[in-house]
């Protein structure tokens, strides 16, 4: 990529936490930042940041389980840069922990259109855009309890456990025919409000911040990796 040529990069979930941490980051390192998330208030918070700091975003207020709303996003960005070079996917949904035999049907097909068929949808509708990239880079946010099952932790982790699961199947299918590489990254415990919600008792400073996170992100992107890679930041 020539170094003149703009970075295009998208962020789900970045009216918050670790999305909105990685998108400061990527648009404080020179790319233009597109930002999905349901929240707008929050999104345009972000985006004001990243504005007074010298870098350039786009958000694009949306529920990525609702409708087309995918298909109209990259459509957009179709229309007006015509190619993606880094994708972000972080937007998930907790849940309420519980055993696995009174888990909520209806919340867990929720947790699942969320975690696992939006994730799908995303991917199949930007897979275009990223193969005119030179350098695409697919990145998911993941969690240990995807891997490692967990008591009480089913839902959350059974569609990690299915994302992880479709990311590296997406690294597979590309390798040969497409300069695209996928990357999966297990922030670890971090202080988000997800994490607050399943500890409600931790003390929010004995955990580490979403830049860090981010940071991590960035070195990622910044060096070459194979697809596949898994990256587990631990505490």
């Amino acid at each position: 990529m020539a170094d003149n040529e703009e970075k295009l990069a998208l962020v789900t979930g970045a009216s918050q936490g670790i999305g909105a941490a990685t998108a400061k980051v990527l648009a404080d390192h020179g790319y233009h930042v597109i930002m999905c998330a349901r929240n707008s208030k929050n999104l345009e918070s972000v985006e004001e940041e990243i504005f007074a700091a010298g870098g350039s975003a786009t958000i694009a207020p949306l529920d990525l389980t609702e409708g087309d709303s995918i298909t109209r996003l990259a459509h957009a960005i179709e229309q007006r840069w015509n190619k993606l070079d880094v994708m972000i996917l972080n937007a998930a949904m907790l849940g309420n922990l519980g055993p696995v035999s009174q888990m909520d049907p209806k919340e867990f097909n929720q947790i699942l259109t969320l975690n696992l068929l939006s994730q799908q949808a995303l991917i199949a509708n930007f897979d275009p855009l990223l193969r005119k990239s030179m350098d695409a880079k697919l990145i998911g946010l993941s969690s240990s309890v995807g891997r490692n099952a967990r008591a009480f932790w089913g839902g959350y982790g059974a569609s990690k456990a299915a994302f992880e699961n479709l990311l590296l199947s997406y690294a597979e299918e590309v390798a040969n025919l497409s300069k695209i590489k996928v990357a999966i990254v297990d922030p670890g415990r971090t202080r988000t409000e997800m994490r607050a919600k399943a500890y409600p008792g931790e003390d929010p400073n004995s955990v580490k911040e979403p830049i860090i996170v981010a940071e991590s992100i960035l070195n990622l992107l910044s060096n070459d990796f194979a697809t596949g890679h898994y990256l587990a930041l631990g505490k």
